[in-house]
């Protein structure tokens, strides 16, 4: 079984992406210098706008998650697992963690990446309030 999400987000000249452990993607559209883990503002989804049928995959411990953010031609992905435990409720973001720490916005756990892991050419383009972001969230058994 494989349920893809796809969401459309927007760029923000505060994006930091250097958090060790962490990446979010928001719908807010303001940014503070504390949302280090932030790489996308303005997000069409958070965790409770993800469809019942990718929520229940996504809540089994066996189920693969891929997380790919797309913009301006370039791409980056990030590859973890889902999670029992998982909420899935938090209306405004998402989170990737490389930990198994789960609360209302964890997405995925045990994640190969996290925020600081972009490549910063990567990340100087998200800086760049015009830009269009994609990110496609693959959940397969």
């Amino acid at each position: 079984m494989r349920i893809v999400e796809v969401i459309e987000a927007s760029g923000h000249p505060k994006i930091r992406a250097s958090h060790t452990t962490t990446l979010e993607i928001t719908k807010e559209a303001d940014l503070t210098e504390r949302g280090d883990c932030i790489v996308a503002t303005r997000a069409s989804k958070g965790a409770a706008d993800l469809s019942p049928e990718f929520t229940k995959l996504v809540k089994n411990n066996a189920a693969r998650v891929v997380l790919r953010i797309k913009v301006a031609n370039r791409s980056e992905t990030i590859t973890g697992r889902g999670d029992g435990r998982l909420l899935l409720n938090h209306p405004n973001d998402l989170v990737v963690r490389k930990s198994d720490y789960v609360c209302p916005r964890t997405l995925m756990v045990s994640a190969d990446k996290s925020a600081s892991d972009l490549s910063r050419e990567f990340v100087r383009v998200l800086r760049d309030r015009s830009s269009r972001i994609v990110v496609e969230i693959v959940a397969e058994l």
